[in-house]
C-alpha cells in the first residue's frame, strides 16, 4: 500500500475517532491501537497533522498519537521499536517547516520534537539545533515564533537530563549557543520596548511573546548550562542586566492598563525575570554572590519603599520576598561558629549580607511587614463576612509561601526575625508597648494594626521567650481583650486566641490554664463563626501540649465537648468539619475514659456525617480518626457502636472498593483498636475478616502489613477455635504465598502469628497451619542463616514439640519420608542443629521455651522413643536455663 492510500485510510479512522458516538469511536480507537506498531504508521500521522487543510480535531488527534508513540516505540530497545530508516525520515519531516497556524497544535508539535531530541540529540540528530537557530532568524513572524517555541521546548527537555554524559552534552550546547540566545533575547526585548508606545497592540503582543520565549530559553541555559557560571562573562552580564530590564518592564506596566491584552503576558515576563534569579540562587549560591547586593537593593526598594507604589503586583511582591528570604536563610552564606573554618566564598557572601542589613534597613523591613503587609485587607474582611469558613482555611502549609502573599510575608518575617533577633526584638517590643490597654472599637485602623502586631508576636514566640513576660501579659492585657464582645472587636478576639495558641508550648504557666479554659468556653459561644473556629484550633494546641493536665481540664470537659459538637454541626465545608473533628479527636484522646458520659450526641451524629461525606474521602479519614479515639475512650462499651462501626471498617478495608485507597490505613487502625477493646468476638466482627485474604494478597506497605498481623493476632486471642475453624485454611494459603515474596522481617512477622496460634490453641493450631510447618522444620535442619528467622523457627517448633507431641511425631514422620532418612536420625540432626543455634535466641521467653522443649526429649516415659542425645550432653546444653 502506498503512502497516499495509507493516509486516506488512517485519516478516515482518525475522523471516526473524533466522533461523539461511542459506537463509531470505540472501533476506531481499537484500529488505531493495532496500527501503533505497524511500520509507516507514524509517517502517515506526520503527513496528516502537517496538512493544514484537514479538520483541526483530526490533526490534533494525529499529533497526540505521534507524541504517545515516541514514548513507547522510539527507543531502540523498545518492543516494536521504529526502524532507524523511518526515524530518520520522521526527524527530517518534523523540522522541514515551522508554519503551523494553530497555537495548540504548534505547542504539541514543539513538545513531540523535544521528546525526540531528548533521545536523539545531538548524536542522531545533529542538524536540529542549527536548523532551529536559522529558523528563529527568519523575518516571517509565524515561522519565527514556531521555531522559537520549539527551541524553548527542546532546551527545556535537554536541560532536564541528569546523567553525567547528558549534562556534559548540555554544557557544550549551552556554551555554543549562549551568545546567540542572549542576542536573540536582547533583540526581541528592545523591539518590544520600542513598540510598546506605538499603539499597535498586535505587534506589541507578538514582540512580547517572542521576548518571553527567548527569556525562557535563556533561563534554562543560564541555570543548567554551566558548571561555574560566575566565570562566564556573558552569563554574569545577562544576570546583572536583569535588574535594568526589570525596571524597564515595571515602568511599562504603568502605561499598560489592567484591561490591555498584553497585561497578562507582561506580568508573566516580569515574574520570569525573578524566576531566573531565584533558580540561579538555588542552583549556584556561590556564583550568585556578585548578585546579592543588587538583588537585595532591588527587592527591598520595590517591596518596602515607595519605589514600588503603582507598579508592583502581588505575585511580583511574593517573588521579591522569596528572593530576600532565600538570601537571608541560605546556608551557603552562613559562616560556622569558628569563622576560620568557613570558606572564603561563605565569608564574602556573609559580609555582603551584614553590610546590607543595617539597623535602619532591618527596622524599616520589620515595621513595613507588620504595619503594611500583615494588615487584614478589604478583600479578606469581605471574605470573613461572606465566607467565614473559606476565610479560616488559610494557605499556610507546605510551599504556599512561594505563591501566596500572606504566608510569604509571615515566613519572611519569621526568617528575618530569627536571623537578626537581637536587632529586631526591641523594635517589636516597642510596637507592643504602644498598644497597651483596650482599643477604640470605632477606630478600625487601630484594631487592624493591633491585630498585625499580635500576629508578629505570635510568629516570633520562640525568639521572644526571654523578652516577654507572657503570663503577666495574658492576665493583664489579653484576657480583658477577649472579654470585649463588640462585633468590631472580633478580629482582635480571633487574633488574641490565636496568639495564645502560639505561646502555649513556648511559655505559659500551668496554673493559668483554668483561666484559659474559661475563656475558650466563652469564645466557643461567640457570635462570630471565624472566632469559634480559631478558638477550637487553640483548644487543640492546649490539650495537645506536653504540660496538659487532665484534672485541670475535666471541670470544663462537658461544656467544651458540647460546644465543639455544636460547632461541628454548624459548619458546612468539608475542610472545616475535618478540622473540628480533629479537635474532638484530640480531646477524646487526652481525656480517654473520662469522655464516656459526653459522647452520646457525637455517636448519634457520626453515622449521618459518614453518609453525607460519601464524596469526600478526606473527611471520612477524619471520621475514622475520631472513631479510633472514641473506641479507645469507650473501651468495652464500644460494642454498642458495632452497627455503625463494623460496616465502616468493612468498607475502609475492602480493596475492591475505590475509597480504600484513602481509607485503608485509618480503617486498619480502627479495626485493630476495635478488636483490642472488644470483650468478645461477635458474628459480625468475625464476618469482616473476609476482607483480610485480599488485603494480604495486595501490595500493602510494611506498616499496614504489620497492622494486619496484629489484627489476626487479636482474633486468635479473642476466639481461637471459632476463628481458626472459619478462616485458618484461607489464612494459611495467604501466609504460604507471603513467605515466598516478603522480606526476612516479614517472614518473622508471619511466623510469630503462627506461633501465637500454636500457643493459644495447641490442638487446632498445628493442624490448621500444617502446610507451613514442613518449611519451618526444613529451615531448622538446613541451618537457616538469618539468626532472627532461625530463632523464630525454633520458637514455632518448640511450641509444637512441647504442647502437641503426637502432632510433632507425625510431622517428624512426614519429614523423614521427604528427606529419605530414618526418624531417629532426622530427630538427632534437628537436635544437634537446635543446640548449635541456641545462641541465636536472645529473648528470655524463647530461650526458656527451647530449654523446656529439648528437656522434654530426655529419656523417660516420653512418647518419643526415637533418637536422643546422651542425657549428659543434652543437659549440659540446656543447663544455662
Amino acid at each position: 500500500m502506498d503512502l497516499n492510500s495509507a493516509s486516506t485510510i488512517v485519516l478516515r479512522v482518525l475522523t471516526q475517532a473524533t466522533s461523539q458516538d461511542t459506537a463509531v469511536l470505540k472501533p476506531a480507537e481499537e484500529q488505531l491501537k493495532q496500527w501503533e506498531t505497524q511500520p509507516g504508521f507514524y509517517s502517515v500521522l506526520l503527513n496528516i497533522f502537517t496538512n493544514h487543510a484537514l479538520d483541526i480535531n483530526v490533526r490534533w488527534l494525529a499529533v497526540l498519537y505521534f507524541k504517545n508513540g515516541i514514548d513507547r516505540y522510539w527507543r531502540r530497545v523498545a518492543p516494536h521499536a521504529l526502524s532507524e530508516e523511518e526515524k530518520s525520515t520522521l526527524r527530517a519531516g518534523l523540522i522541514t517547516n515551522f508554519n503551523e497556524p494553530i497555537n495548540q497544535i504548534a505547542t504539541q508539535i514543539a513538545v513531540l520534537i523535544a521528546k525526540v531530541a531528548r533521545l536523539d540529540c545531538p548524536r542522531q540528530w545533529p542538524e536540529l539545533i542549527p536548523t532551529l537557530i536559522e529558523s528563529v532568524k527568519v523575518q516571517d513572524d509565524l515561522r519565527q515564533h514556531r521555531a522559537l517555541l520549539t527551541f524553548y521546548h527542546v532546551t527545556k527537555t535537554l536541560a532536564s537530563k541528569r546523567l553525567a554524559a547528558d549534562r556534559k552534552l548540555f554544557y557544550d550546547l549551552a556554551s555554543g549557543i549562549y551568545n546567540f540566545a542572549c542576542s536573540l533575547w536582547n533583540h526581541h526585548t528592545d523591539t518590544f520596548l520600542q513598540q510598546v508606545s506605538s499603539g499597535n497592540e498586535a505587534a506589541v503582543q507578538s514582540s512580547l511573546e517572542r521576548t518571553l520565549l527567548s527569556l525562557k530559553v535563556l533561563r534554562k541555559l543560564t541555570v543548567n548550562g554551566f558548571v561555574e557560571p560566575h566565570k562566564n562573562m556573558e552569563v554574569m552580564g545577562f544576570l546583572l542586566g536583569i535588574f535594568e530590564r526589570l525596571k524597564q518592564f515595571l515602568d511599562c506596566s504603568r502605561s499598560i492598563g489592567t484591561d490591555n491584552i498584553c497585561r497578562d503576558r507582561l506580568e508573566k515576563t516580569i515574574i520570569l525575570f525573578t524566576k531566573v534569579l531565584l533558580d540561579f540562587l538555588d542552583q549556584h549560591p556561590f556564583s550568585f554572590t556578585p548578585l546579592i547586593q543588587r538583588s537585595l537593593e532591588f527587592s527591598v526598594s520595590y517591596v518596602f519603599t515607595e519605589v514600588g507604589d503603582g507598579v508592583t503586583f502581588e505575585r511580583f511582591i511574593v517573588q521579591c520576598m522569596n528572593l530576600i528570604k532565600m538570601i537571608v536563610k541560605n546556608y551557603a552564606y552562613k559562616p560556622s561558629k569558628n569563622f576560620e573554618d568557613s570558606s572564603p566564598e561563605t565569608l564574602e557572601a556573609h559580609k555582603i549580607k551584614m553590610a546590607f542589613f543595617t539597623y535602619p534597613t532591618l527596622t524599616e523591613i520589620c515595621r513595613r511587614l507588620v504595619s503594611h503587609y500583615f494588615l487584614l485587607t478589604e478583600e479578606e474582611l469581605t471574605m470573613w463576612e461572606e465566607d467565614p469558613e473559606g476565610f479560616t482555611v488559610e494557605e499556610t502549609g507546605g510551599d504556599s509561601w512561594k505563591y501566596s502573599l500572606r504566608p510569604c510575608t509571615e515566613v519572611l518575617f519569621i526568617d528575618i526575625f530569627h536571623e537578626y533577633n537581637q536587632t529586631l526584638t526591641p523594635v517589636l517590643l516597642e510596637m507592643m508597648q504602644t498598644l497597651q490597654g483596650p482599643t477604640n472599637v470605632e477606630d478600625m485602623n487601630a484594631l487592624l494594626i493591633k491585630d498585625a502586631v499580635y500576629n508578629a508576636v505570635g510568629l516570633a514566640a520562640y525568639e521572644l521567650f526571654d523578652s516577654v513576660d507572657f503570663d503577666q501579659w495574658f492576665k493583664n492585657q489579653l484576657l480583658p481583650e477577649l472579654q470585649v464582645i463588640h462585633n468590631r472587636y472580633k478580629p482582635l478576639r480571633r487574633r488574641v486566641i490565636w496568639l495564645i495558641g502560639q505561646w502555649i508550648s513556648v511559655k505559659f504557666k500551668s496554673d493559668l490554664r483554668p483561666m484559659l479554659y474559661e475563656a475558650i468556653c466563652n469564645l466557643l459561644q461567640d457570635q462570630d463563626l471565624v472566632v469559634r473556629i480559631e478558638t477550637a484550633t487553640t483548644l487543640k494546641l492546649t490539650v495537645d501540649d506536653f504540660e496538659f493536665r487532665t484534672d485541670q481540664f475535666l471541670p470544663y470537659l462537658e461544656t467544651m465537648f458540647t460546644l465543639l459538637f455544636q460547632l461541628l454541626q454548624q459548619v458546612t465545608e468539608c475542610d472545616t468539619k475535618m478540622h473540628v473533628l480533629h479537635v474532638l479527636s484530640c480531646v477524646i484522646e487526652r481525656v480517654n475514659i473520662q469522655i464516656r458520659p459526653y459522647v452520646g450526641c457525637l455517636v448519634q451524629y457520626l453515622p449521618l456525617l459518614w453518609k453525607q461525606s460519601e464524596e469526600h474521602n478526606m473527611l471520612r479519614c477524619a471520621i475514622l480518626t475520631t472513631l479510633i479515639h472514641l473506641v479507645q475512650g469507650l473501651g468495652a462499651d464500644s460494642k454498642n457502636l458495632y452497627p455503625f462501626l463494623l460496616p465502616v471498617i468493612q468498607l475502609s478495608t475492602d480493596v475492591s472498593q475505590p475509597p480504600h485507597v484513602y481509607l485503608l490505613e485509618d480503617g486498619l487502625e480502627l479495626w485493630l483498636v476495635t478488636l483490642e477493646n472488644s470483650p468478645c468476638i461477635t458474628p459480625e466482627l468475625l464476618r469482616i475478616f473476609q476482607n483480610m485474604s485480599a488485603l494480604l494478597e495486595s501490595e500493602l506497605s510494611s506498616e499496614n502489613l504489620r497492622t494486619c498481623f496484629k489484627i489476626i493476632n487479636g482474633y486468635i486471642i479473642l476466639s481461637s477455635t471459632e476463628f481458626l475453624q472459619t478462616y485458618a485454611i484461607g489464612l494459611c494459603q495467604s501466609f504460604c504465598e507471603l513467605l515466598k515474596e516478603i522480606t526476612t522481617e516479614g517472614q518473622v512477622q508471619v511466623l510469630k502469628v503462627v506461633e501465637n496460634a500454636l500457643k493459644v490453641n495447641p490442638v487446632l493450631g498445628p493442624q490448621m497451619f500444617q502446610p507451613i510447618l514442613p518449611c519451618v522444620f526444613r529451615g531448622i535442619i538446613e541451618g537457616e542463616r538469618y539468626p532472627v528467622v532461625m530463632s523464630t523457627y525454633l520458637g514455632v517448633m518448640g511450641r509444637v514439640l512441647l504442647q502437641n507431641t503426637s502432632f510433632f511425631s507425625s510431622l517428624l514422620n512426614e519429614m523423614a519420608h521427604k528427606f529419605n532418612q530414618k526418624m531417629d536420625q532426622l530427630l538427632g540432626n534437628m537436635i544437634e542443629m537446635w543446640v548449635d543455634r541456641m545462641d541465636n535466641i536472645t529473648q528470655p521467653e524463647r530461650r526458656k521455651l527451647s530449654a523446656l522443649a529439648l528437656l522434654s526429649l530426655l529419656p523417660s516415659d516420653n512418647s518419643l522413643k526415637f533418637y536422643t542425645l546422651p542425657e549428659s550432653q543434652l543437659a549440659e546444653n540446656v543447663s544455662i536455663f
